[in-house]
């Protein structure tokens, strides 16, 4: 399976949670490191888009294509078992909590989750702690200029 991550190309040399380790994000607590891919190019940019405007929009972003071994086992989560807020902005401690706990049980390397940006479309969660963590490869770096018609 492919899945993609818009990063700063200072950053795109690298899988690494430590980003999202420093200040937290919707599916993880500060100091819980975690990869936050998307299941397609657009999703990626959408998730990353909604934190700009035009005026704070940055340059330099690499759109980073990320192999996933087929045979990896994914862990999925159903509509039902989302809590009630997990979708609202700014993110509940909720989804957090759910996050913290699938890299504390470390029994997947992915985690599949709903985008809040996107109804119906999926990011995937990768444990840079897990073991076969190794077996994930970038397999692409592309220039990622974003269009400003998005932000009129």
């Amino acid at each position: 399976m492919e899945v993609f991550r818009l990063t700063r190309s200072k950053f795109s040399n690298i899988l690494s949670g430590k980003g999202a380790a420093e200040k937290g994000a919707r599916w993880n607590s500060m100091g819980m490191e975690l990869i936050y891919t998307a299941a397609n190019r657009s999703l990626a940019m959408a998730e990353v888009a909604v934190h700009f405007t035009l005026g704070t929009l940055p340059t330099d972003y690499l759109m980073m294509t990320i192999k996933i071994p087929d045979d990896i086992k994914i862990k999925k989560i159903s509509n039902s078992e989302l809590p009630i807020d997990w979708n609202i902005f700014p993110h509940s401690i909720s989804t957090q909590l759910m996050g913290n706990k699938f890299i504390r049980e470390n029994k997947f390397l992915v985690f599949q989750v709903p985008s809040v940006v996107t109804k119906g479309d999926y990011n995937y969660l990768i444990n840079p702690n897990h073991k076969d963590f190794s077996k994930i490869k970038i397999t692409g770096l592309e220039d990622f200029p974003f269009d400003t018609r998005i932000f009129k």
